[in-house]
């Protein structure tokens, strides 16, 4: 009976520190550093970043090809696994394009929703 208690025991401790550990699992700081007004301020490159998300232009950039990879799945779980950085970024993002381009953010959105289907299919 307290063979089977501990074993009970360790098992739930090791669920315990799985579901944790996915938990506190974020995305890679590596682009922290970049600024994501600079990029939606200026025409040629926010026109790139926005082709290489909708695919319909290359990505051109590690960066871009990073973004474009995890974004889907940060809008679904509303940056989840995000940096605080990573966070205020997308939320920088988010109000600039509601405010600018509401069209094409709402098209980006819907995309990256598409996209994160298909990836949980």
């Amino acid at each position: 009976m307290k063979l089977l208690r501990y074993v009970s025991l360790v098992s739930l401790l090791a669920i315990l520190s799985i579901v944790t550990a996915e938990e506190e699992e974020l995305y890679s700081d590596k682009y922290d550093y970049i600024d994501p007004m600079e990029i939606v301020n200026n025409d040629r490159l926010r026109d790139q970043y926005y082709n290489c998300f909708m695919n319909t232009g290359p990505c051109v950039t590690p960066d871009a090809i990073y973004f474009k990879e995890h974004f889907p799945e940060a809008v679904v779980t509303k940056c989840k696994k995000c940096t605080e950085i990573q966070k205020t970024n997308f939320e920088k993002l988010a109000i600039w394009y509601n405010e600018n381009r509401p069209d094409e953010w709402t098209a980006l959105i819907k995309k990256f929703m598409e996209d994160a289907k298909k990836q949980n299919s």
